[in-house]
């Protein structure tokens, strides 16, 4: 009888009126609806969770990525500002006023008779350059030191230095003084590069530096036509005068952990046929630079 009712409805739209009820027409339509099973239920859950899990591992690898890449930038630009410092101090070591009018002040015209000379009011064998190399407390890795002295400024005519140590500062002393010194924490693996000025302690230049390592180049006189440059360390320097160049090595280390897989790097002290250092699992940075002393020959 359904049946039969069924294919008159194809025919002839229900009507209030018909013999087949609204209540059976309802039955018909959600007989024919069908929901999803478990199977399909347990299948759609796990592809969302594959789904999530790959989205995770590539946010991670992502994320991985990215810090070691801002941490890496982040250690060039330290080096290089650390770099700058202490080229401007090492530069300037052991140079001397060169006054264009010997015998008059500061705030007096020049004139093309007057006498040129240069003022020397320090002592450059002993404050020119100096080293430790394992300096203790109230001792400095490396120091240097040149002439302060004023000068009359155009168009102000304020008299005053435009020299600075390696804290940007001016100090009133006559010699200028830059020290610096590696400070680190009992059993920490970095600290920081502190560079302390003739009137102020010493502050932090740089972080996150492993090592700090300083050679000096000497060189030999006994065959004019071919000299012998040798590099030594602190104690090696019997007279600091004959230093005319000075090897800065500066070692950085990151903080993020990264997988090195066991990968090695030649630190600051390797030298030819010395095994090379373990990463131990974070970025590290080596970086060399080597400063020519202007005040060779000066004080010899």
């Amino acid at each position: 009888m359904i049946e039969h009712q069924e294919f008159l409805s194809m025919i002839h739209p229900v009507k209030p009126n018909d013999t087949m009820t609204t209540f059976q027409i309802s039955i018909h339509k959600h007989a024919r609806q069908r929901g999803v099973t478990l199977i399909e239920l347990m299948v759609g859950i796990t592809i969302g969770l594959l789904t999530v899990a790959v989205a995770i591992g590539t946010l991670a690898v992502s994320r991985s990525v990215s810090g070691t890449i801002t941490e890496a930038s982040q250690l060039q630009q330290q080096a290089a500002y650390a770099f700058r410092v202490i080229g401007q101090q090492i530069r300037q070591a052991g140079s001397v006023r060169l006054n264009l009018a010997f015998s008059k002040a500061d705030t007096d015209l020049i004139d093309a008779s007057d006498t040129v000379a240069f003022e020397k009011i320090f002592d450059g064998t002993l404050n020119t350059i100096i080293g430790k190399e394992t300096p203790g407390t109230d001792e400095y890795k490396l120091s240097v030191g040149y002439q302060n002295y004023t000068e009359s400024l155009f168009p102000s005519g304020a008299v005053k230095s435009q020299l600075k140590d390696c804290l940007a500062e001016q100090p009133s002393a006559n010699i200028i003084q830059s020290n610096l010194v590696l400070i680190k924490a009992l059993g920490a693996s970095s600290g920081e590069l502190r560079c302390a000025g003739s009137d102020n302690a010493a502050q932090a230049i740089v972080s996150k530096v492993a090592d700090l390592q300083i050679r000096y180049l000497l060189q030999s006189n006994a065959a004019i036509s071919s000299p012998t440059i040798q590099y030594v360390s602190a104690a090696g320097v019997a007279n600091w005068p004959s230093v005319f160049g000075i090897e800065v090595c500066i070692e950085f280390v990151g903080d993020e952990t990264i997988d090195t897989a066991g990968a090695t790097y030649r630190d600051c002290s390797w030298t030819a046929g010395n095994a090379e250092k373990n990463r131990g699992n974070k970025l590290r940075m080596v970086f060399r630079n080597t400063y020519q002393l202007r005040s060779q020959g000066s004080f010899t």
